[in-house]
């Protein structure tokens, strides 16, 4: 069984999957193309107390990486209300993960849909949450560099590296779920 489930055009992470048949691990599911310059438009819901995101660029390299945020930056998908990480600035909803905070925070309480868009053309990538731009960022150039360095992925060679990848929906072990999922190449 995937712990994966579409129902009525909804895609949600069913933990209880997990537990049933004992499933160990994080299971994100990752696009088959890769992107470069990409416009990212969906829904997400998160459980109470629930983390996941939505993690882009990711290099797919078993041997060299085991998981997707080793060379994927992350947008944050969080219940800003209840999970730990909320407590840190750079974790919250809508955030860069570990790298540039909200300018505002726009996200909907936990069980509430929240529409965000990932808009990437030519290294300025700039994030959307409920209508708002919340973060806004130039890619690969020698500010972003630093800003890794100053981060968890800075030692990380590879982290925020690539140019081109595959775009991934976190499993953290909560439940979530994502729908309207519309990817459009630029």
């Amino acid at each position: 069984d995937s712990v994966w489930k579409v129902k009525e055009g909804v895609l949600c992470l069913d933990t209880l999957v997990k537990k049933q048949f004992n499933i160990q691990g994080d299971w994100d599911i990752v696009t088959d193309d890769e992107y470069d310059n990409f416009d990212l438009q969906l829904e997400w819901k998160i459980s109470k107390n629930g983390n996941s995101g939505i993690i882009l660029y990711i290099h797919e390299d078993k041997v060299r990486h085991n998981w997707p945020w080793e060379t994927g930056m992350e947008m944050q998908v969080l219940d800003n209300s209840g999970h730990p990480d909320a407590k840190y600035p750079k974790h919250r909803a809508g955030d860069l993960y570990d790298l540039i905070s909200c300018s505002k925070e726009t996200v909907r309480p936990y069980g509430e849909w929240n529409f965000a868009e990932v808009k990437c053309v030519n290294g300025k990538l700039d994030l959307y949450l409920n209508g708002e731009n919340v973060v806004s960022t130039t890619l690969w150039d020698d500010a972003w560099k630093k800003m890794v360095a100053g981060s968890k992925f800075r030692n990380m060679s590879e982290f925020g590296t690539y140019k081109k990848g595959h775009i991934g929906l976190q499993d953290h072990g909560n439940e979530v779920c994502y729908r309207n999922i519309k990817i459009r190449k630029l």
